[in-house]
């Protein structure tokens, strides 16, 4: 009889990292996304943040003039959020919002009010090692308005 087919072994599932629970690279192990101590600003890690009267399930809020740094420490293919002016702002205050990759700016949204819709960010990240998040107040008074994430994740390759 002829020898049996060895089929090659299923790639390993993609897994999806929640960037509100993400350990501080000081914490973390280097496998998977952490975010960067040293090169963040304040992050509040939080459940429940809400945009436009839409209340999420999770993700992190920054003041409107900030950097988050996240080391992805293994392949990965996207980050994705629901970006906007925190609801705790009381209308007040905008922002405009970008992901940069490896020093590359790839989105920019518009500036985004108090009160609007989240706006929906999705990035190709493959081959990329670090993505920051940057938020930038459009008015001088409005560097310490609280912004969302929202609902915050990167994709990543399994194993």
């Amino acid at each position: 009889p002829p020898p049996p087919v060895r089929s090659p072994a299923p790639a390993p599932e993609p897994v999806t990292y929640r960037v509100g629970r993400l350990r501080y690279d000081a914490f973390g192990d280097h496998t998977g996304p952490e975010l960067r101590l040293g090169g963040s600003d304040w992050v509040w890690r939080r459940h429940g943040p809400a945009v436009g009267g839409t209340r999420y399930e999770d993700g992190i809020t920054v003041h409107s003039r900030s950097s988050v740094t996240i080391d992805l420490n293994r392949e990965c293919s996207a980050y994705r959020a629901l970006v906007g002016v925190d609801d705790m702002s009381r209308g007040l205050g905008s922002a405009r919002f970008s992901v940069w990759a490896d020093g590359v700016r790839l989105w920019r949204s518009p500036v985004v009010e108090g009160g609007d819709p989240a706006v929906a960010v999705r990035v190709d990240v493959a081959g990329r090692s670090v993505i920051r998040l940057v938020t930038e107040a459009s008015r001088p008074s409005g560097a310490l308005v609280p912004v969302d994430w929202a609902e915050a994740r990167i994709d990543c390759a399994g194993g």
